[in-house]
């Protein structure tokens, strides 16, 4: 009984050969009033590739290759493990690898190295053999920008299986609601268990409010908040359509009413981690138990 609980608790190695996680992730406007630093978020970004990768997983990430981005962070992380095959998939949306210079590129590539790589998307969202060799557009249109992400979206949920989901934006985004809201919804879309990580606030604890909202009622009144956008609403509406459409919200994950909500709360980076493999862990098991 005790064997069968650690192998129902634990990740496995090499469990997650040839899985694919998306990582639904941006900084949270709510670190300072939960009294948190960048680094507890940063630390939880780390562990959280750290169980994905060293199960032997591969981590899609749609973002930019700026310096000091998660991007940057998340190679360092993977320079740590040891991992030459790869593992992280940095998927760039039209407007993004378009800003680029040929010369800034390359100095990517070289970055990544053996540790990750580049998926040049169009702005539908399918992947080019590279980069466009033509002039780099400082400043496309908005509606080029927000069609682009869309397409970085719809690409990676197509390639992977499931979602991890922390912090977010709630203003500023490009796109026709925040970029965790309309990655989740695509995920909801294709019946994708999520892994909804509150404790930092941000886009993805409104996500939790909305399906559970039980689960957020640790987080600090918002009384003196500023009106939300419009499109923040919106995508929110879209959300709770799309769950009673599918007839599925995301938390079919492997965990149970417990463990979902502490997840939805903590800001430990391990205990993230260790739930987020936990989960991992028991759809496996439950998939072996299939075959």
């Amino acid at each position: 009984m005790v064997a069968e609980q650690q192998r129902t608790d634990l990740l496995p190695a090499d469990a997650l050969h040839g899985k694919q996680l998306g990582l639904s992730v941006s900084d949270s406007p709510d670190l300072d009033r939960l009294g948190l630093l960048n680094t507890h978020f940063r630390m939880t970004l780390g562990e959280l590739a750290r169980t994905v990768i060293i199960a032997g997983g591969s981590l899609y990430y749609g973002g930019h290759l700026q310096p000091g981005g998660i991007t940057s962070f998340l190679i360092e992380e993977l320079q740590r493990y040891g991992r030459r095959d790869r593992p992280l998939k940095v998927c760039l949306a039209w407007t993004v690898h378009r800003a680029m210079t040929q010369d800034q590129i390359a100095e990517q590539k070289d970055l990544l190295g053996l540790f990750g790589e580049i998926h040049f998307l169009s702005p539908d969202g399918d992947r080019l053999d590279g980069s466009v060799d033509e002039p780099a557009i400082e400043d496309p249109p908005a509606d080029e920008r927000s069609r682009s992400l869309t397409g970085l979206r719809t690409y990676m949920t197509i390639n992977t299986s499931a979602r991890i989901v922390i912090g977010g934006k709630r203003a500023g985004f490009q796109g026709v609601m925040p970029g965790i809201f309309e990655e989740v919804l695509f995920a909801l879309e294709r019946r994708q268990p999520l892994y909804l990580a509150g404790g930092f606030g941000g886009a993805a604890l409104d996500v939790i409010r909305k399906l559970r909202p039980d689960y957020a009622k640790w987080f600090p009144s918002t009384h003196d908040a500023p009106a939300p956008d419009e499109r923040l609403l919106k995508g929110l509406e879209r959300i709770e359509e799309t769950v009673a459409a599918a007839k599925w919200n995301g938390f079919e994950n492997g965990l149970n009413e417990d463990e979902n909500r502490l997840l939805a709360a903590s800001y430990r980076p391990s205990e993230i981690a260790a739930l987020v493999g936990k989960g991992m862990g028991r759809l496996l098991l439950a998939l072996e138990g299939k075959d």
